[in-house]
């Protein structure tokens, strides 16, 4: 519990020092104090603004999480999806979400329909390539195991699927929902500076034009707080539900 605080606290200190050093006037880095002071002064703001955007963010892990889950089932199901489907999905990684998010605003409005898709599309692709790899890596010899003792059940594939090969990938499951939390607050706040009305990328975009840096600062670091408060619950929920993988490092 001490490290964080003393990494946090080292990090401020760093941050005086350089506005100290170069003299940086206020709207190029404000001092710590001044961003503190814009969390005290416009807390109410934050918090409401923040809501939005952590609306935003849990839908879209949600949604993502259960579109990456079904393509992945999907491409283990099917020779056929996987040969069409799987280059089709590695190749939409190399579209920039920047060039979406003008589209998906036109599509589904300012509102937090288009943050959300844009979320989920930033979402899937962690999400079902971690479960298909996990999916694919099965141990062998579970399964020949239960080849042998359900070979005439005709319920034998969907068995299998749901109980081993499911089961035994729910670990690169949890991982690949662990990078999408980490990675959830891009597409909502991408989808908030194309176009919105409320949200923390909204609030960013509105102390950017009035050249209210200290604003601008205490919106980022509520953005990473959003994030890490969701990463930390998604870890948190992976350990309590899959006890049965423990770490493999040795603590020291």
């Amino acid at each position: 519990m001490m490290r964080p605080l003393v990494t946090l606290l080292g990090l401020v200190l760093l941050w005086q020092l350089i506005v100290t050093l170069f003299a940086l006037p206020p709207y190029i880095l404000p001092p710590p104090y001044a961003v503190a002071l814009a969390f005290i002064q416009r807390g109410d703001v934050l918090l409401t603004e923040a809501a939005v955007t952590l609306a935003e963010m849990l839908l879209g892990l949600l949604f993502g999480a259960l579109l990456g889950a079904m393509a992945a089932l999907g491409l283990l199901a099917s020779n056929t999806a996987r040969r069409w489907l799987l280059p089709v999905i590695v190749a939409s990684q190399a579209i920039p979400v920047f060039a979406l998010a003008p589209l998906l605003v036109l599509w589904f409005g300012y509102g937090m329909a288009s943050k959300i898709v844009m979320a989920m599309l930033i979402i899937f692709f962690p999400v079902a390539a971690t479960l298909y790899d996990g999916l694919r890596r099965t141990e062998t010899g579970w399964l020949d195991l239960a080849q042998v003792m359900t070979a005439n059940d005709p319920r034998h594939r969907h068995r299998v699927l749901l109980r081993i090969r499911l089961m035994a990938a729910l670990p690169a499951f949890a991982s690949g929902l662990k990078i999408a939390a980490a990675v959830a607050p891009i597409g909502a706040v991408i989808g908030e500076w194309v176009g919105a009305s409320a949200g923390l990328g909204f609030l960013m975009l509105q102390a950017n034009a009035r050249v209210q840096t200290d604003l601008m600062f205490a919106a980022l670091i509520t953005l990473a707080l959003c994030a890490v408060a969701l990463y930390a619950a998604v870890d948190f929920l992976s350990r309590r539900l899959l006890p049965w993988q423990a770490d493999s490092h040795v603590s020291k």
